[in-house]
């Protein structure tokens, strides 16, 4: 489960993907991105299906979120 800002820039970096890119297959505003990532090892504030829809569009793209204890992300094993 996407829980912070910095998982969400984690997750970003490890697929090489852009904030805007995000944004738009997310069907949300790149502000929307930002405000999450801005969170940093926070809680990620705002409306939950925004956050859904983000994780969503990182998992089709092979993310794994973790929340064993800490939050965290890897590549799924194919």
């Amino acid at each position: 489960m996407l829980t912070t800002g910095n998982q969400l820039k984690a997750a970003r970096a490890l697929i090489g993907i852009e904030q805007k890119d995000v944004a738009g297959l997310a069907g949300v505003n790149v502000n929307t991105i930002r405000s999450m990532e801005a969170s940093g090892a926070g809680p990620i504030a705002g409306r939950a299906q925004n956050v859904q829809a983000v994780q969503r569009v990182l998992e089709q793209r092979g993310v794994e979120f973790l929340n064993h204890g800490r939050p965290g992300v890897q590549l799924r094993q194919q």
